[in-house]
């Protein structure tokens, strides 16, 4: 009875080791490409990352990023164009799509603050992440493949793969390791040159030569579309590519889609047990919808912020085209900053939220709750 029994040990260990082989070499240009990744070392399935065409930093990251004050940006960017704006001790700078559409990354230094900048536009993910990792500033690029239609980064000190969706890192030795994400709004250009006239502007002198303020991913935002290199289901709550404000609070996730918000300008609302308020304003172009952005259709921006300030309950509502709380009277613009009244000067803090397609916020976050269909409604 011995040699069956080994036989069937030796069938089991050689299945297994199979499997293990076709993990690690789930496309075998993958180690000759990367020889310094730990392909050993991972949090997900090597069958879920695909080739997304482009190779290694085909899609080339800014590492050198220079800047241009708001008014010589204006001779070539539209005021209504779509920016990533982001702040850090008292440094306002603006990211326009129309240039990440083509880098997808910038490394950059944002008062004193090494920050990575990411936009992947297959789903419309623009986020900002500290780029430290245990004191070690990383800098990242485009590793040409996807996962969930979603961009996948790695770091050059080590040729880890990240999931920029996430911040978390998949693949390589920072597999388990979760970037910091950091607090950034993306509207309009004239919205950011009101707010920070002294701000800068990513020039577009990027040390590359690209169609910028086209969209090489015409008409890839219309509702009912297809994303593309997404093989899961899709929820059936929304349309694939709806754009949502999705939020995070108290261990909860809820996203507003901006179906809703058009219609819903100012939302006050609990999630996880903490009071939230979601601002949007019509204005901002989509960078996914014509050839040409300044040629796109209006969407609008959004924002999640607290609704506490120093212990004190707020609730708003748009009077006149204006964000009011109802306790003051004081005016609030989409950053969250009183600019006229008694609370003057002050700042909501932001949520921890970002704008996205329905699609890949809940391939990403499935439990989420969807905001008009969850039976909560506040105002």
């Amino acid at each position: 009875m011995r040699q069956p029994i080994r036989g069937i040990r030796w069938a089991v260990a050689a299945v297994v080791l199979l499997a293990w082989v076709a993990a690690v070499s789930a496309d075998p240009r993958w180690k000759s490409e990367w020889p310094r990744t730990d392909f050993a070392k991972r949090t997900v399935a090597l069958e879920e990352i695909q080739s997304g065409g482009p190779p290694k930093d085909g899609i080339p990251a800014i590492d050198q990023p220079r800047f241009t004050a708001p008014e010589e940006a204006g001779k070539w960017l539209d005021r209504r164009e779509p920016v990533i704006v982001f702040e850090h001790n008292g440094d306002a700078r603006a990211y326009p799509l129309q240039i990440l559409m083509f880098h997808e990354i910038v490394n950059d230094t944002v008062g004193g603050l090494p920050v990575a900048v990411t936009f992947c536009p297959l789903c419309n993910a623009s986020i900002v992440f500290d780029r430290r990792v245990a004191g070690t500033a990383l800098d990242f690029g485009t590793t040409g493949k996807l996962r969930k239609s979603d961009l996948v980064m790695y770091d050059r000190q080590t040729e880890s793969w990240w999931q920029q969706f996430t911040g978390k890192g998949i693949v390589g030795r920072h597999a388990g390791t979760t970037l910091l994400q950091l607090p950034s709004t993306i509207v309009a250009f004239e919205d950011f040159r009101k707010t920070f006239p002294r701000g800068r502007v990513l020039s577009r002198q990027t040390g590359f030569v690209r169609p910028y303020g086209r969209n090489p991913y015409r008409g890839y935002d219309r509702i009912g579309d297809i994303p593309f290199l997404f093989h899961d289901p899709v929820d059936p709550r929304l349309p694939a590519m709806e754009r949502v404000l999705g939020v995070f609070q108290g261990g909860k996730s809820r996203i507003y889609p901006f179906s809703l918000l058009a219609a819903t300008p100012v939302i006050n609302d609990e999630v996880g047990g903490e009071p939230v308020a979601v601002f949007s304003q019509e204005g901002v172009l989509s960078a996914l919808d014509a050839e040409i952005i300044r040629d796109s259709r209006r969407i609008p921006a959004a924002a999640a912020y607290s609704r506490r300030l120093n212990d004190r309950g707020l609730s708003f509502e748009r009077r006149d085209g204006r964000i009011l709380d109802r306790e003051t009277g004081s005016e609030w613009d989409i950053f969250g900053r009183a600019v006229a009244g008694p609370l003057k000067g002050t700042r909501l803090k932001p949520a921890d939220s970002g704008v996205h397609f329905a699609f890949a916020w809940l391939a990403f976050n499935p439990a989420s709750e969807i905001y008009g269909k969850t039976g909560v409604s506040r105002r």
